[in-house]
């Protein structure tokens, strides 16, 4: 039976847990990997190959990214905990494609000032990513990364419902269509509790995104997520409505509302979760194109 990292098992977790003195911190989010199957499906599902370029989010003991230098990959991993720096820095000493940085992985600046093999290089991301940031990481390094090509991550069941979201249902929504604008959902699989340690109480997903195309410019993508936001500020009113509500609060025109409706053909009694999110890139581009916007 192949392996895929010496570290995901319970008995092997909590030896090196033990070994380093450390402790699971639940204001992190920390919940550790200890199923070798799983491993394996994620390498599957993100398809690697040897040289690719992989940023990790929170490598914890270095479960995951034990498996994915044996692909032959070069880690970049981002670790906001101090406590396992020692751990990580003793357990791989020895890996040359191996780069740890504490920075927030919030902050992208930060971490692309970090990234030993600079932005240029076409990117992955692939992380059991801590669930209270997971949303925000992936939309902000898609919308800031234009080389990131894919991203494979675990993420609480919820977050990868709004990823995956369809219109007309409850999940579906302004980060929705904003992350589609971005990337396009390829596979997921479900993730049970028992599978780390400890346990986390909520349901995770591992669901692999990759980059739209044709990719979208910074300036419509901009223009577009302010349409996008203004439908779905106000969820219960009509589109128009919302977005007029929006756009003056915004200190925009309201009456620019319903020349973007009646240009991509939309009804304005409808409301925003019902559309399309290629009606939205339409409102969008026509409003990118407005002089006076």
């Amino acid at each position: 039976m192949t392996r895929y990292s010496p570290l995901a098992s319970p008995s092997a977790t909590r030896a090196h847990l033990k070994q380093w003195g450390l402790h699971t911190k639940k204001t992190l989010g920390q919940h550790f990997l200890i199923d070798d199957g799983v491993v394996g499906r994620i390498l599957k599902l993100a398809e690697l190959r040897a040289g690719d370029h992989i940023i990790e989010i929170g490598p914890g003991i270095g479960t995951l990214t034990m498996a994915l230098l044996a692909q032959g990959a070069e880690v970049f991993a981002v670790e906001k905990d101090h406590n396992l720096l020692k751990s990580l820095a003793n357990t791989f000493e020895n890996e040359t494609a191996f780069t740890l940085k504490v920075v927030d992985a919030l902050d992208i600046d930060a971490v692309t000032d970090a990234m030993p093999f600079g932005t240029s290089q076409t990117l992955k991301l692939v992380a059991n990513l801590p669930y209270a940031v997971a949303a925000t990481v992936v939309l902000s390094y898609f919308e800031n990364l234009p080389t990131l090509a894919s991203a494979t991550v675990m993420v609480q069941r919820e977050v990868a419902q709004r990823m995956m979201a369809e219109p007309g249902t409850k999940d579906y929504g302004a980060y929705t269509v904003k992350l589609r604008m971005l990337a396009v959902p390829i596979d997921k699989f479900a993730v049970a509790a028992t599978n780390f340690l400890p346990p986390p109480r909520v349901d995770s997903t591992v669901i692999r995104l990759d980059r739209a195309e044709p990719r979208i410019s910074a300036e419509l993508y901009e223009a577009t997520s302010f349409v996008v936001e203004a439908a779905f500020a106000q969820r219960r009113k009509t589109i128009r409505n919302s977005m007029r509500a929006h756009f003056a609060l915004k200190d925009k025109d309201p009456a620019l509302v319903d020349t973007l409706l009646e240009h991509a053909g939309i009804d304005p009694q409808l409301r925003g979760e019902t559309l399309q999110p290629r009606q939205f890139s339409a409102m969008g581009t026509h409003y990118h194109s407005l002089p006076h916007k």
